[in-house]
C-alpha cells in the first residue's frame, strides 16, 4: 500500500508556506514569499506543487456564523438501528446533504455518527431534527449538545517533521 503521508517529503520551506497559508490564504504571492523568505517564483512554484499533490485541498474564507444568522452550534450523536454498510452509506449521504451539517464523522465505540451543525436557533434545529433525524426509521437514537460558548476554533493542522 502506498504511503499517503506526504509530510515526510516536505522541507522547511514547504512547512513555512503551509503554516502561513493556514493562517491567511489570501496573501499575495509577493507577501507570502516575503514572509517565508523565498523568491516569488520559488514560492509560487512550491504552492502549485503543494496544491497538485493534494496537501492543499482548497482555499476558503472563514465566516462569522453569528453575523450570518447561524449562531447556534450543535454537536449531534446519531445511532442507527443496524450497522450494515449500505445502511451506513445511505444515512451518511442524507446527513452530508444537509446544508446546516458542517462536519460528519463515522465513529466507533459509541454512536455511529457525530455531526457538527450550525443553525440559526432552536426552531431551526428542531426543523433539522424532524426533517433529517427523527423522521428516518433507520435512526434509533439522537443526542444533541448545544454549545454555550466556543473556547477554541482553529482549523490549522500541526505540520510535523
Amino acid at each position: 500500500m502506498a504511503d499517503t503521508n506526504l509530510a515526510h517529503g516536505l522541507d522547511d520551506l514547504d512547512r513555512r508556506i503551509l503554516g502561513q497559508l493556514q493562517q491567511d490564504c489570501s496573501l499575495s504571492n509577493l507577501d507570502l514569499a516575503a514572509r517565508v523568505h523565498a523568491s516569488p517564483p520559488t514560492c509560487l512554484r512550491r504552492v502549485r506543487k503543494l496544491m497538485q499533490s493534494g496537501l492543499i485541498l482548497r482555499q476558503v474564507a472563514l465566516l462569522d456564523p453569528a453575523r450570518l444568522g447561524a449562531a447556534l452550534t450543535v454537536i449531534i450523536e446519531v445511532s442507527l438501528d443496524a450497522q450494515a454498510a449500505a445502511q451506513l452509506d445511505a444515512v451518511e449521504a442524507g446527513l452530508i446533504s444537509e446544508p446546516a451539517v458542517q462536519q460528519c464523522y463515522r465513529v466507533s465505540s459509541g454512536p455511529d455518527f457525530v455531526l457538527v451543525a450550525q443553525v440559526a436557533d432552536m426552531a431551526a434545529y428542531q426543523d433539522l431534527a424532524i426533517r433529517r433525524l427523527t423522521g428516518d426509521p433507520r435512526i434509533r437514537n439522537v443526542r444533541s449538545f448545544f454549545a454555550t460558548a466556543r473556547s477554541k476554533f482553529d482549523p490549522s493542522i500541526p505540520i510535523v517533521d
